[in-house]
């Protein structure tokens, strides 16, 4: 599998993992959604605030290089968000409206990355200022993660509510071999 091939896939699976999380999140109340739990993020909607900065920023810094992909032109001038706990959507309809145009421009860019361009570097700032060059591969490859991670958090507070995701597993989306 070609690297292109792998962050193809892996858009697909954090599109389709994050729109049955939404649908899981649809049955709770606002109260429910916004209880702080004690997780990192406090509660499931703080939570999932945190992935959209979190993608906002990827994206942006993705946007601003030199060598951007033109689907990627809408992140040049949407805001930079300043804290990684930023509640930028209090509102659970306005939030999943927001992830839906975040996954469906992770799946155009995924489409428009060739080997060529997933080996490149990518020079950024953090939120200190500290500056940093990485492989946009990697990179791409720790948005996902990242979407995973607290993802599953977001599953373990949904469980405790008594919604059971069922399999998130990303093996569910994994080619049969030979390909």
């Amino acid at each position: 599998m070609s690297l292109a091939s792998h962050v193809r896939l892996m858009a697909h699976y954090n599109q389709w993992m994050n729109c049955r999380l939404y649908d899981a999140c649809q049955s709770l109340s606002h109260e429910q959604l916004t209880a702080d739990q004690g997780a990192f993020f406090g509660s499931i909607l703080g939570t999932l605030n945190h992935l959209v900065v979190a993608d906002t920023v990827w994206l942006k810094r993705f946007a601003m290089a030199a060598d951007a992909s033109p689907v990627l032109a809408p992140m040049q001038n949407c805001p930079m968000p300043t804290a990684l706990n930023s509640l930028l959507y209090p509102d659970f309809d306005a939030l999943r409206q927001r992830r839906e145009e975040l996954d469906q421009l992770l799946l155009q860019l995924a489409e428009t990355l060739d080997d060529v361009a997933l080996q490149r570097g990518l020079a950024y700032r953090n939120f200190a200022g500290l500056p940093f060059e990485k492989s946009f591969f990697s990179l791409l490859m720790h948005l996902f993660n990242h979407q995973t991670h607290h993802r599953g958090q977001a599953t373990t507070l949904l469980s405790q509510a008594g919604v059971d995701m069922g399999v998130t597993d990303l093996v569910a989306m994994t080619p049969e071999w030979p390909v």
